[in-house]
């Protein structure tokens, strides 16, 4: 005879067992996992490589005129479509979305491959102002996909996986001109195979946007899908994005979004374009973007892991970043002290002495990048789980981010003091955290 005990025990484990055969297998097509990989490689061979080119200083150009104002140009539009991207995204869905914002980052090299032989700026801008409207769809769709298709307690770790896939493009992307430019340590510009060897990667990442699944097909291990979205309409995202403006997260969140991307110019011209001579800039950019995989992942283990608690989790990943940031922009300091934009020191090979210094630095800005950006995703994907409303937060976190480097491209080309310039990243990063602390206080759920 079996007691009622035996009988509740039995039943609670034929349960568990039954719950465990429902779950589904770890890599599927359609799981979060996977469909995150994909937007990964997908970032891998466009922004990827456009970070690696980006990172040489001036677009691989010796004369950083043509690609401060085309920079300036695609900024400016990403601004307006990194608002509007989520909206779109929510319209469109992720396959239109990511194909479209792809494709332009095949033709901007292509204008770069072009100025190398004609010198004529019209076509670099026009290319950098597509490219900002193509971005701004871009990473709206992978801001979207980044932040609601993961579980709920593993929004870091998946943050991580992106991160790392994507910045691996850098990486790469930075092996390029050093292996193709290796002989060439004076050169005024990148050759034409660095070039074209950029888009081809480019060509890829567009073709392999049409893999993505949108939301509503994509299922997690427990069974549950992602969302229930059905595309949305024009009038409904106008009203849904102007409500963002009014809303007190988004608000705490503009300073870290504006600062987020503010102090590339500087981190790429001013201290890898001014202080390494072209074969290195390509050396430290590979280093450069490997210190972003080896921050997000860092950000990612503790985000998810660290407590049991996600607020506490998220409250010490501000602490964190804050205290690592103000060390880094601290040596930063040290660094300006030795040269100006009127005094320039000789540039350095990797081959000489004195090279550690600055190289360290610039690695270190790398690490701060990724850290400070994946916390920043991490609180947006914890602030809802639904990919609509996620969509539009990071397609306006894209926006303001845009806007702050278009200017901060204009600074750089006007010959801002160094200085100047140093001061203000250092501070408009410093007021985010405290915002992000509060933000993450009072919006941010245990469960």
């Amino acid at each position: 005879m079996v007691s009622n005990g035996d009988e509740e025990s039995s039943n609670q484990v034929q349960q568990s067992e039954t719950c465990k055969s429902s779950r589904l297998p770890f890599l599927r097509y359609n799981s979060p996992l996977v469909q995150v990989i994909l937007v990964g490689v997908v970032c891998f061979c466009c922004p990827g490589m456009f970070n690696a080119l980006s990172g040489m200083g001036g677009g691989g150009q010796l004369n950083h005129t043509a690609s401060n104002n085309s920079l300036t140009a695609l900024y400016t539009t990403f601004s307006l479509f990194g608002t509007l991207g989520g909206a779109i995204y929510n319209i469109l869905g992720p396959h239109l979305t990511l194909l479209a914002g792809c494709s332009t980052y095949v033709l901007y090299t292509s204008s770069l491959l072009y100025y190398n032989h004609h010198h004529h700026q019209a076509f670099a801008i026009l290319s950098g102002a597509l490219l900002g409207v193509g971005a701004g769809l871009l990473w709206a769709a992978q801001g979207a996909i980044m932040t609601s298709y993961p579980p709920t307690n593993r929004k870091g770790t998946y943050i991580s996986i992106f991160w790392s896939i994507f910045n691996m493009g850098g990486v790469i992307g930075g092996m390029i001109p050093f292996i193709l430019n290796y002989h060439r340590s004076e050169a005024a510009s990148v050759n034409d195979g660095t070039y074209i060897g950029f888009m081809c990667f480019m060509s890829v990442g567009t073709l392999l946007s049409l893999a993505i699944l949108p939301a509503s097909k994509v299922v997690r291990d427990d069974g549950s899908r992602c969302t229930s979205m059905v595309y949305s309409n024009v009038s409904t995202e106008c009203v849904e994005i102007r409500k963002l403006f009014s809303n007190w997260k988004v608000l705490l969140m503009v300073p870290a979004a504006w600062s987020s991307n503010f102090f590339y110019p500087y981190q790429f011209n001013d201290v890898n374009g001014a202080l390494f001579n072209l074969r290195t800039r390509g050396f430290s950019s590979v280093f450069y973007w490997g210190a972003q995989m080896l921050g997000s992942v860092g950000i990612g283990y503790l985000l998810d892991f660290s407590f049991e608690r996600r607020r506490v989790r998220g409250l010490l990943g501000v602490v964190v970043v804050g205290v690592l940031g103000t060390a880094i922009w601290g040596g930063a300091l040290a660094n300006q002290l030795r040269y100006n934009s009127n005094v320039l020191p000789e540039k350095l090979d990797f081959k000489h002495s004195g090279f550690a210094e600055p190289f360290v630095l610039y690695f270190s800005f790398g690490l701060l990048d990724a850290m400070f950006q994946s916390l920043v995703y991490w609180v947006i994907g914890a602030l809802a789980d639904d990919s609509e409303i996620l969509s539009r937060y990071s397609g306006l976190f894209k926006g303001i981010q845009s806007a702050g480097i278009a200017v901060a491209w204009q600074v750089d080309e006007h010959n801002v003091c160094l200085m100047s310039q140093l001061v203000v990243n250092w501070v408009l990063t410093t007021i985010s955290y405290p915002l992000l602390f509060v933000l993450v206080m009072f919006a941010v759920k245990d469960q």
